[in-house]
């Protein structure tokens, strides 16, 4: 698959990380780079408005927990914040539903039964693994996209969260993945 044309602005995302620009501080930029390339490889995949603004949403809250509650265990702070968000915007309920099984599920290791959750789960795991697992994306719109969005530093700081949380919690290095 090929991204067809490069999605750089999306009033929802820059809404709500410009909402949250306090918390994440320095890491602003890694962030929204990050929610921009998870969105542009979903994107290639998404047909409807309705479900584009769900994965808007979801895109822009998926990690958001890591430094609105500084946790490395993120997944519900996350989608408590996407809660709030869809409720301060009248979200329908199902779509808001959708949101938050996409949220809680984007790093499951197997196949989700929810088709826009399977699909988000796999953009972001082409994003941290630069296209080595995945979505089937040839590789000069994985290229394009993260050329557009470099990772300022984004996988580092992954990195030092992840060994912070492994002398903190050596029995769950990892608390947001799940089979």
């Amino acid at each position: 698959m090929t991204v067809h044309k490069l999605i750089t602005q999306n009033d929802i995302i820059d809404s709500v990380l410009v909402s949250h620009k306090d918390s994440l501080g320095k890491f602003f930029d890694q962030y929204r780079n990050h929610v921009y390339r998870v969105y542009n490889f979903a994107m290639a995949y998404v047909t409807t408005d309705r479900d584009r603004k769900i994965i808007s949403i979801a895109a822009a809250y998926h990690d958001l927990g890591i430094w609105t509650y500084d946790t490395f265990d993120y997944i519900i702070p996350s989608v408590e914040l996407a809660k709030k968000y869809c409720t301060a915007n009248t979200i329908d309920h199902d779509a808001a539903a959708e949101i938050e099984t996409i949220i809680k599920d984007h790093h499951q290791l197997t196949k989700n039964n929810s088709k826009l959750a399977d699909l988000f789960r796999l953009a972001d795991l082409t994003d941290l693994t630069f296209g080595l697992m995945g979505m089937q994306m040839d590789r000069r719109s994985i290229r394009n996209v993260r050329e557009a969005f470099p990772d300022k530093g984004f996988y580092i700081t992954i990195c030092r969260l992840f060994a912070k949380n492994l002398i903190k919690n050596p029995l769950r290095p990892l608390p947001m993945y799940k089979l």
